[in-house]
Parts: C-alpha cells; structure tokens; sequence
C-alpha cells in the first residue's frame, strides 16, 4: 500500500486548514483541521490534520480531549511538550467561553434599571464621563462604554465613535448617560443639543437612541421620563 505522505503545503489552497478558514470560515472546518492550526505541524510521514485525527479516534470527543494532561497528550508521537500545552490551553478557553454564553445578558426594562447598572461606575465620580449603553432587539446590554471623561462641568462627544462603537456591537438600540458631579440633575443646553444631535444620526443609521440619563450619586433624569423624547 503506498503510504507517501503529502504535506499540508502540498495540499490545494481550498484545503488547507488556516487558508480554508480565511476563505470560508471557521464553521467549515472539521474539530481535526481547527486542532491541527493550533498544532502547526505535522511530521514527516503524517500532516498536522492526520495527527490530529489520530488524537480525537483516541480521545473519541473534544469534552474527553480537554480532560487530558500534558503527558497524556505527549504519548502521541509528533505532539511535544508545547503542541500539548497549546491544545490544553484553546479547550480551556472554549470551556470558559461555555459558561460564560450561559449568562444572561441584562435587559433594561425601565430607566431605574439603567441607573442602576450605572450608578456604580459614575454616580459618585469627581468629573463628568459619558457613557453609551449598546442594546440588541429584547433590549438587553450587550457592552457599554467610556465615550469621553471631562472635567467638573463638562465633557465632549464624538458622535461618529458613539455609532461605529454601535455598528461593531451589532446593536439597534443604545442609551446615553452621563454624570453630573455637582449633583444637579437638569439637563444643559449643551446636553440637549448632544442627545438630539446624536438621536438624528441613530435615525438616519437605523439605530434607535433610547433614552439619555444624567445620574448622580443617589437620584438620576431620564430624558424620556420627563417627555423630552
């Protein structure tokens, strides 16, 4: 039986495994060609996709695979110290990934709820910081983010960050907040203008500014509970 082996630069581009995640994506790849990435090579009689075969025939599944030692996985001819550790450390960040994709994102069912997620991180602060709130359809925060921090009476907003921020989250919707050190919660003429300024660029781009806060220590403004939406 003529056993040649062909190495993986041999192989036509299409069925490499780093070119065919380039061209293709991730989900085309089988576990033994996103295994063999992560092991970078081979030997000289097997490519780093038959010896990643030949591991998972042995572990039988990836939940058995990431239970193996270092040693256990160096009892595979071609697999090294390094290759050992670099496969142990991927399963373990898919194992993290796991547990975190079961926690449930928060949704914002009213304006307290907003101040409460916020008044932690700017209710009591010195200087003034505005935030952005990035919402999904069900309306639940997918990240939030710094846009600007001022000083005691003020900060400036990029509305062009404010909605590439938006675009890369894959968010519709997103609140503004913002504190006022000085405890007063009526907005300026200043915040106005931004809200409003900001809200027709989320019209235009098909994302929707829900709501703007301004929080202080213990009380806050909603721009929609007070009807200026």
């Amino acid at each position: 039986m003529d056993t040649t082996h062909f190495p993986i630069t041999n192989w036509s581009e299409d069925d490499r495994p780093r070119e065919k995640l380039m061209l293709k994506g991730k989900s085309v790849l089988s576990d033994a060609e996103l295994i063999a990435i992560l092991i970078g090579s081979g030997s000289r009689k097997e490519s780093a996709v038959d010896l990643s075969k030949r591991i998972l025939a042995s572990a039988d599944n990836l939940n058995v695979l990431g239970k193996m030692s270092i040693s256990q996985l160096m009892n595979f001819k071609g697999i090294g110290e390094a290759k050992a550790i670099t496969i142990i450390a991927a399963l373990e960040l898919g194992r993290r990934r796991r547990a975190e994709d079961v926690v449930e994102l928060i949704k914002i069912t009213s304006s307290k709820r907003v101040f409460e997620i916020m008044q932690p991180i700017i209710g009591e602060l010195p200087h003034e910081e505005f935030w952005v709130l990035f919402l999904n359809n069900s309306n639940k925060v997918i990240s939030k983010s710094q846009l600007s921090k001022g000083g005691i009476s003020g900060t400036i907003v990029d509305v062009r960050l404010v909605f590439k921020l938006a675009l890369e989250n894959g968010a519709t919707g997103l609140i503004l907040c913002h504190n006022h050190p000085s405890g007063n919660l009526q907005p300026s003429d200043a915040d106005r203008q931004i809200t409003k300024k900001i809200k027709q660029a989320g019209d235009s781009l098909d994302v929707k500014v829900l709501d703007h806060l301004i929080i202080t220590e213990t009380k806050y403004y909603s721009f929609v509970d007070e009807g200026i939406f």
